[in-house]
């Protein structure tokens, strides 16, 4: 199986992005985690995105704020998926990360999920990988049921209590 790079801008981020590596643990995709600056280093970053296919990743997780310019930047060095977390920070509550993390040029994708949705970004290269291995997506099928269950337990809880 491919495996994810994670990339954060620093390693502030690291309490978002280990909901990402939580996520690929439970659904068995390896992954490796790095701290490059799209500013500070970015030759080591353009490095990272350029030789990652032949390094054996299937799609690029970037985590930054403020900027965010990582994503952008490792999207323009590779053709692998990139997936943008944008990160909250003390600015603007993210929204300058998220505005940075989505607003790409044409020709250089990167996918983008919510403010710190950091699991959102793993379920979406379980998805990609899913597409090529039956196995994984038997078991989002089944991540999908779990959560399902969980949310009509909820239901029957809240309806017992306040439902005559």
């Amino acid at each position: 199986m491919k495996k994810v790079g994670i990339v954060m801008g620093s390693d502030s981020d690291l309490p978002i992005v280990e909901k990402a590596m939580s996520t690929l643990s439970s659904l068995g995709i390896p992954f490796e985690v790095h701290v490059y600056s799209a500013h500070r280093t970015p030759a080591e970053a353009g490095d990272f995105a350029a030789n990652a296919r032949a390094n054996g990743f299937g799609a690029i997780i970037a985590a930054a704020g403020m900027a965010a310019h990582l994503a952008g930047a490792l999207a323009a060095r590779t053709t692998l998926p990139v997936i943008g977390i944008p990160c909250k920070s003390s600015n603007l509550d993210g929204v300058d990360a998220l505005l940075s993390t989505v607003q790409m040029p044409t020709g250089i994708p990167v996918a983008t999920v919510a403010i710190n949705g950091a699991a959102n970004a793993a379920l979406i290269c379980a998805q990609i990988f899913a597409v090529e291995d039956g196995e994984l997506a038997k078991k989002l099928d089944a991540k999908r049921i779990a959560d399902a269950q969980k949310v009509l337990a909820k239901d029957a809880e809240i309806s017992a209590k306040y439902n005559a």
